[in-house]
């Protein structure tokens, strides 16, 4: 299994929430404080929703592909070094409410891109709560809170 990750930073978590579960007819498959994410079969995308600063405009955070094991992300790695690309490998990193192993491109315009699996849950505890302050908790996507730094950004999610 593989499919294509889109994290966008929404200035409305609930409302973003309410329109994407109505679009594509299905409820996230996390919810935590400053975070939602859905497992939508058809078509195959993993939709990541960041909170973002009040008022401000949707906008794309990051891009990646989601595979299946901790093997095909080293795999991954591989490729994309002998393609001449340079990469960063985060292990056992927790962001987003997961534990995972990933490594990071940049494409031509600075877009970061991670090929990803998530080996863990973290924060189980906090499904389905939305509090903003409990947002500061670790594990959570404010380790994307700068979303200008693109070091920042790829640090996580």
């Amino acid at each position: 299994m593989s499919r294509v990750q889109l994290a966008l930073r929404v200035a409305d978590l609930d409302a973003a929430v309410d329109f994407y579960s109505r679009l594509f007819d299905t409820v996230p498959a996390k919810r935590r404080p400053g975070y939602a994410n859905f497992a939508i079969a058809a078509p195959p995308l993993k939709l990541v929703l960041l909170e973002g600063e009040p008022g401000a405009l949707t906008r794309m955070d990051h891009l990646g592909v989601e595979v299946s094991s901790t093997d095909e992300v080293t795999a991954a790695t591989s490729r994309l070094a002998d393609a001449g690309l340079a990469t960063r490998v985060e292990d056992d990193t927790t962001c987003c409410y997961a534990v995972q192993d990933k490594v990071w491109v940049s494409g031509p315009g600075g877009e970061p891109w991670e090929v990803y699996t998530v080996t863990g849950d973290a924060r189980p505890d906090l499904e389905g709560r939305t509090e903003v302050e409990l947002s500061a908790l670790a594990g959570d996507g404010t380790c994307c809170a700068d979303p200008d730094r693109v070091e920042t950004a790829a640090a996580c999610c």
